[in-house]
């Protein structure tokens, strides 16, 4: 069998031959032919180099000019050669090494049938047909959903990409035609309930399968009857749902969750308090999901039985492959999760969540932090939930009662990844035999978060990952076939969205202020490939670059952006916290600087 060798993108047939009379010197021993046709492949393929190197960044800068993001994007990707491991060898159950391509698909399917099987003890309740029946589907209700799905999105395996229904003429009657038929009867085509898993490595040993997320790529024509769904379910989603859930809910995101735990630290410090979180981490959350208790849990919150009949059809049946690096498993059934991949699963996840916390009595409890008359104790991304109390003994309370009611609905919290993060003191506490670690900051939902309020930790972090960016870009800015306004663009895009992601929370002082307006003349210099060295005035530098506005100043204006946005709500969960007291008594003397000293001054 002949090994299939690693050709370099830019290496032309002329160059492949000297490297071909190359190895056959070599292993006949003719030194001095050997030495003289590896010099003359190394010229003939440094000349190739550069001038594929060149035509890719006259692309790049063609598609700046004309204004095509993605392609341009898209280029920088493929030229910078972005590294992206390959699945080799995996475990199996008892730890040893498969290689093998079938063992590997073997491995995968047992893997996730195993993950995704229905617990025998948990008997179907089904309703038969629903006669009572929600308003129709209208067709303008199709064209909507039809013009919102994301572009430019992997289809499942058959090949037919969204884009191709909505460029046809007759899609969308054709589409309301079999949306409505699906309404009416309640009964799915067979061919929407299969999904192809795509394992994506998370941390870990990426030889372990459960170290691995598997998303699911869907039919993309049946995503408009998904979205239809999820439109009616949304004026459900935001009557049951509280403020302190802000996961894939409209208007709310990862920076309200961010700013909201800094403000609490925040006036907890300034107040004199202490104050006690637990980070809770489940374990593989929304492949855990048990199908039957979802039904009975959206039956209790009141949710149509039309609606409800509709989603059990859905998920009755459901079958799916996994597509590895060696082809494709069998098809197989799943009998619990929901699908990460499918556009209803955040919103039937958040539904089940809530019916967690409503049996814990996190509502009901005194237990929390008491902010302008209001108790919190629990704030929300999906399934990453945060705890807070003012003692130690109410968050340990706290958390018992959600680890039971977790446990009653199936999902089970991973103590090995669970955190405890405190102001005041705390000891490490056992939970079922098990330590949960205790920290002086932790990683939530993308930022740094520091028990003493400190910001610097998280620029620093930023500045560092900025760096990182800057540094895996240095093939472009070499080019000197990409002008200087592109290039000053590129890091704009590319490299200071990195650094600011966040900020909106950040209490920056003096010194953050200099490290920052540092970092920004180092990205300039790195840019012109100006060394330190050449005496050069950070003034003459900037003169050349005209980047218009600075990152120092480009931060203060997302801050006043965010807070605009925050006083023009109505009782928000934000506005409570940001203006809000918390009681306690502030330290003499001159006081900290606060996050709102920032918006003032």
């Amino acid at each position: 069998m002949e090994k299939k060798c690693k050709k370099a993108k830019w290496l032309s047939g002329e160059a492949l031959q000297r490297a071909v009379k190359r190895r056959e010197a070599k292993s006949k021993g003719e030194k001095e032919r050997y030495k003289h046709l590896n010099a003359e492949f190394q010229r003939i393929a440094r000349r190739h180099k550069k001038a594929f190197f060149s035509d890719q960044c006259k692309e790049i800068e063609e598609n700046n000019r004309m204004g095509k993001t993605r392609d341009l994007f898209k280029k920088i990707r493929d030229t910078k050669g972005t590294f992206h491991a390959k699945m080799g060898s995996i475990k199996d159950r008892n730890g040893m090494d498969l290689t093998e391509a079938e063992d590997i698909k073997k491995r995968w399917q047992e893997y996730t049938e195993e993950l995704y099987k229905k617990d025998l003890h948990d008997q179907d309740n089904h309703d038969g047909v629903i006669t009572d029946l929600e308003p129709d589907i209208l067709e303008c209700e199709v064209k909507w959903a039809l013009e919102s799905i994301t572009t430019n999105k992997a289809s499942r395996g058959d090949g037919i990409p969204v884009e191709l229904f909505q460029i046809l003429k007759d899609a969308v009657k054709v589409l309301h035609s079999i949306c409505q038929q699906i309404w009416k009867t309640q009964q799915w085509p067979q061919d929407w309930k299969r999904s192809v898993f795509i394992p994506i490595s998370k941390k870990g040993n990426a030889k372990e399968c459960s170290n691995y997320r598997t998303i699911a790529l869907i039919s993309q024509a049946s995503k408009v009857m998904l979205k239809i769904l999820q439109a009616r379910l949304q004026q459900y989603v935001n009557r049951e749902l509280p403020d302190v859930q802000a996961g894939f809910r409209k208007g709310r995101g990862t920076r309200d969750q961010i700013a909201n735990i800094c403000w609490i630290i925040e006036k907890a410090r300034e107040f004199q308090k202490n104050i006690y979180f637990c980070f809770i981490d489940y374990a593989k959350a929304f492949d855990y999901v048990d199908h039957n208790k979802l039904w009975k849990i959206l039956k209790k919150m009141g949710k149509p039985d039309h609606l409800t009949c509709l989603l059990r059809n859905l998920y009755a049946g459901q079958e799916a492959t996994v597509r590895t690096g060696h082809g494709t498993t069998a098809w197989f059934q799943i009998g619990k999760g929901v699908c990460q991949g499918c556009i209803l699963s955040p919103c039937l996840f958040n539904f089940y969540a809530e019916y967690i916390m409503r049996n814990a009595g996190l509502e009901e409890t005194q237990a929390g932090i008491k902010a302008a008359g209001r108790n919190i104790n629990n704030l929300r991304y999906a399934d990453d939930t945060t705890l807070m109390a003012e003692s130690k003994e109410e968050l340990k309370s706290l958390l018992m009662k959600v680890k039971e009611e977790s446990e009653k609905v199936g999902l089970k919290l991973n103590i090995q990844k669970m955190k405890i993060m405190a102001s005041g003191p705390i000891t490490s506490w056992e939970i079922d035999g098990e330590t949960v670690e205790t920290v002086s900051d932790f990683i939530f939902l993308c930022s740094k978060i520091s028990a003493d309020d400190d910001c610097s930790h998280e620029i620093k972090r930023r500045l560092l990952l900025g760096r990182k960016v800057m540094t895996n870009l240095d093939s472009m800015f070499k080019s000197r076939d990409i002008t200087l306004p592109t290039k000053v663009h590129l890091v704009k895009a590319m490299v200071f969205p990195v650094v600011m992601c966040g900020c909106e929370s950040w209490t920056v002082k003096k010194a953050e202020h200099r490290r920052i307006d540092a970092f920004e003349l180092w990205c300039w210099r790195r840019l012109l490939r100006v060394p330190w060295t050449a005496r050069r005035s950070n003034q003459s530098i900037l003169k050349e670059i005209s980047p218009g506005s600075s990152l120092e100043g480009m931060m203060p204006k997302l801050k006043l952006q965010y807070f605009g946005h925050l006083m023009r709500r109505v009782d928000s969960l934000e506005k409570t916290l940001m203006l809000g007291g918390i009681g306690g008594r502030r330290r003499r003397g001159r006081q900290r600087m606060r996050w709102l000293d920032g918006i003032t001054d």
